[in-house]
């Protein structure tokens, strides 16, 4: 396993060197489908490197599938695919479902919201695990000019994967994404997934509720080398998680994108609102440099029949 996580990190470096798609979707391997504003279609085939301790795809990696899946179509609508789309809002419901083998997802576009000073996009998503609808929801996206001095390219969405970097011929930010992918492999076990240390999603509970705090560099940059939303989304949902005792599960994600994901380390804090029997909902705040906010999280949590 080591190994093989090792190679598709040097493979995923390589291809993110080609501009229009981030290291994050090259390693957790997203493939694009149909792509029209009435069906974007992903995909997403899970190895080790996406899985959580359960066996289950990390809801880090759902929620980018479904981030991607929710832009494309509205990319396919504006009929840019170089356009700059800021993700303002994605909700989320999973149904139960095992998040287990292949993903696919789809993103149908709603239309633009009416009477809004700026221009916002509106679709619905579902993802799909062995035949079944395991998660679904809508997220809103406004576009905006690219940050200064970044050049948006096309998203590159049909191409050959290159062959694995040579270790020797990797960057600065090259070699920290290797270095972090090495210490997350070597302490991985059965209770520590890769995926959860790899991206910083390692939640620490903190009297009535919980933190975590996520490095934020190229391994969960999007094009412009902020945070990727839906890894952001994930990164609110392990310190929600965490907050309660292993016999809940998570229910939905509400988010609403307040600012970009920017500074050297973004920190989730997430307290109880309501704690029953068996229903539970929690508010999550992200910040940034000089406690910034980035993002405002309310999820429903569901006590476990088991």
């Amino acid at each position: 396993m080591a190994h093989d996580i090792r190679a598709r990190t040097l493979a995923a470096l390589a291809a993110a060197r080609v501009p229009g798609f981030h290291f994050a979707g090259h390693f957790f391997g997203v493939t694009f489908g149909r792509l029209t504003p009435e069906g974007a279609q992903v995909s997403l085939a899970p190895g080790p490197h996406a899985m959580d301790a359960g066996g289950g795809v990390n809801l880090g990696v759902v929620a980018m599938l479904a981030d991607i899946a929710l832009a494309s179509s509205v990319r396919a609508a504006i009929g840019s695919d170089s356009t700059r789309l800021a993700t303002v809002s994605m909700h989320l419901q999973l149904t139960g479902a095992p998040l287990r083998g292949a993903l696919a997802g789809e993103g149908v576009f709603e239309g633009f919201a009416e009477h809004a000073a700026a221009r916002q996009g509106l679709a619905r998503f579902a993802i799909t695990s062995e035949g079944r609808v395991a998660c679904f929801g809508t997220g809103a996206f406004m576009p905006l000019p690219p940050p200064p001095g970044k050049t948006m390219h096309p998203v590159v969405r049909d191409f050959e994967v290159p062959p694995p970097l040579d270790e020797s011929m990797l960057d600065a930010k090259e070699r920290e994404v290797l270095a972090r992918a090495d210490e997350a492999i070597a302490a991985a076990d059965s209770k520590r997934a890769f995926v959860s240390r790899f991206l910083g999603y390692e939640a620490a509970r903190e009297g009535e509720g919980a933190v975590a705090t996520m490095v934020n560099a190229m391994h969960v940059g999007n094009r412009v080398g902020h945070v990727q939303g839906g890894l952001l989304v994930g990164l609110g949902a392990a310190s929600a998680c965490a907050a309660l005792p292993d016999s809940w599960r998570l229910a939905a994600v509400s988010a609403w994108f307040v600012s970009p994901g920017e500074g050297a380390r973004l920190t989730a804090r997430s307290t109880r609102w309501h704690h029953g029997r068996d229903t539970a909902v929690l508010r999550t705040e992200i910040a940034g440099e000089g406690s910034r906010r980035v993002l405002e999280m309310v999820s429903a949590h569901a006590r476990t029949g088991h």
